[in-house]
C-alpha cells in the first residue's frame, strides 16, 4: 500500500493546505471522547463556532461528518414528508439541496439563476409568499460558480412567510464575517476544509432555538438517525450523553484552527483573502482569464475565472494536469453547465497568501509562454 503522496499547493475549491499548527494538534495523544478534559476542549470549540457564525444558538457544534452532511441535518430535521420547501438553485450546490430536500419527502419549488449570478431577492420573495413554505434554503457562497450572494433580503421574505432558513457557509465560514442571528438564520453548516485550513471530516453546524423547538414538534422522527439533533443534543448538550463515538484528532485539529482565526481576527482575515483574490485577477488578465461573476457578487477565497479561448481549444484539463504533475499546484475545473469552460481557484484559508498566487502565475507564465519547467526531482 503506497504511504508516497506527493506534496501539493491546493488551490481548488477544496480541500485547502492544512496549517502545521492544526497538524501537530492532530498528532496530540488520544483521550476519550467522553474524557473530562475533550468535553471542557468541546465547549471551547462550541464557543468559538458560535462567536464565528456570529450567534447565541447553543445548539452550535462541530458534527461528525463533511460539509454535505451538514446540509442534510440542516434539511432533514426542519422538513417532513409533504412539507413545501423553497430553494435557491445558484450553481451545483443549490441543486443538491433540492435532491436532498426531495429525498426527504419535501415538496420543492426551485427558483433558479443564471451560473454566475446572485439570486434575485424579488424572484425568491414572490415563491416565498406563493407557496408559503416551511423552509426556504440557498448558499452564501457557491463553490461552483465563486458568487456571493446576499442573505438579508431572502432571509427576511421567509421569516415574514413563517418559513425556516437554511444557510449553506461551506466556502464562506472563516473567510467572510457571518452574522446568523442579525441576518435570521435558523440552520446553517459548514466545512472545516476551505477556509478553516483544517482536514475535511468534520461540519460545524448551527441551529436556532426556533429550530429546535420545530424539530422537537415534529410529527414524525427524522429521516436520519446520526443526525436527528434532538438525539445529538445528548451528547453535545449539557448532558454529554453518548450518542456516536466523536472524531477526537480531528475536533483537537478544528479547535487549533479556530484559534488560529482569532489570533488574526476576523476583519484582518477577511482583507487578506480579498486581497489576494484580487492579486490573482489582475496578475490572469495578461494572460486572457476573466473573472466570471460581476465584482458586486465575487467570492474572495473562491474566485471563477472565464478561459482564453485558446486553453479551451486545447482542452484546458491538459493545462491543469500539466500544473498538477509539473508544479504540485492544484486548481479546479468547473462543474454542470460551466464545465470546460471556466476554473475555480481557490485562496482558503492559510492559502489567501501572496506567495501562492505568486507560485500559480509563474507556473501558467512558464505553461502559456510555451516554456516547460522540470518535472520536480529529476
Amino acid at each position: 500500500m503506497r504511504s508516497d503522496l506527493p506534496r501539493r499547493l491546493l488551490l481548488g475549491p477544496g480541500p485547502s493546505n492544512v496549517h502545521p499548527r492544526v497538524l501537530r494538534a492532530m498528532g496530540r495523544p488520544l483521550v476519550g471522547h467522553l474524557d473530562p478534559s475533550f468535553l471542557a476542549l468541546l465547549d471551547d470549540v462550541q464557543a468559538a463556532l458560535r462567536r464565528l457564525f456570529g450567534t447565541e444558538n447553543a445548539f452550535t457544534l462541530p458534527l461528525s461528518a463533511p460539509g454535505s452532511a451538514g446540509m442534510e441535518a440542516c434539511l432533514v430535521n426542519l422538513l417532513e414528508p409533504d412539507d413545501d420547501v423553497v430553494v435557491g438553485v445558484a450553481g451545483v450546490f443549490g441543486e443538491r439541496m433540492c435532491e436532498v430536500a426531495r429525498r426527504a419527502g419535501a415538496r420543492v419549488t426551485r427558483v433558479e439563476t443564471e451560473p454566475g449570478t446572485a439570486l434575485d431577492d424579488a424572484a425568491m420573495a414572490a415563491a416565498i409568499a406563493e407557496v408559503r413554505p416551511r423552509v426556504v434554503s440557498f448558499v452564501h457562497a457557491e463553490t461552483s460558480t465563486g458568487v456571493c450572494q446576499p442573505v438579508e433580503g431572502i432571509a427576511c421574505a421567509a421569516r415574514d412567510a413563517g418559513a425556516f432558513v437554511v444557510l449553506d457557509c461551506v466556502t464562506s465560514l472563516a473567510g467572510l464575517p457571518l452574522s446568523l442571528d442579525a441576518w435570521g438564520i435558523d440552520a446553517a453548516y459548514s466545512g472545516t476544509q476551505k477556509c478553516l485550513s483544517c482536514p475535511p471530516g468534520l461540519s460545524p453546524v448551527s441551529f436556532s432555538a426556533r429550530a429546535i423547538e420545530r424539530v422537537q414538534a415534529r410529527r414524525t422522527p427524522v429521516q436520519s438517525w446520526f443526525l436527528d439533533v434532538g438525539l445529538l443534543a445528548g451528547y453535545f448538550g449539557g448532558e454529554r450523553a453518548y450518542h456516536h463515538t466523536a472524531p477526537v484528532s480531528a475536533i483537537l485539529g478544528l479547535a487549533e484552527g479556530l484559534r488560529l482565526v482569532e489570533e488574526e481576527g476576523m476583519e484582518t482575515r477577511a482583507a487578506r483573502h480579498r486581497g489576494a483574490a484580487e492579486q490573482l485577477i489582475e496578475g490572469l488578465r495578461p494572460l486572457g482569464f476573466e473573472p466570471l461573476v460581476d465584482a458586486a457578487h465575487r467570492l474572495p477565497m473562491l474566485t471563477t475565472l472565464r478561459l482564453p479561448e485558446h486553453v479551451v481549444a486545447d482542452g484546458e484539463a491538459k493545462l491543469r494536469r500539466a500544473l498538477l504533475d509539473r508544479y504540485g499546484i492544484e486548481v479546479g475545473g468547473g462543474l454542470g453547465k460551466l464545465a470546460g469552460r471556466i476554473w475555480r481557484v481557490g485562496l482558503m484559508g492559510e492559502n489567501a497568501r501572496v506567495i501562492n498566487v505568486e507560485a500559480l502565475l509563474f507556473a501558467l507564465r512558464r505553461e502559456l509562454g510555451g516554456a516547460r519547467a522540470p518535472t520536480p526531482g529529476v
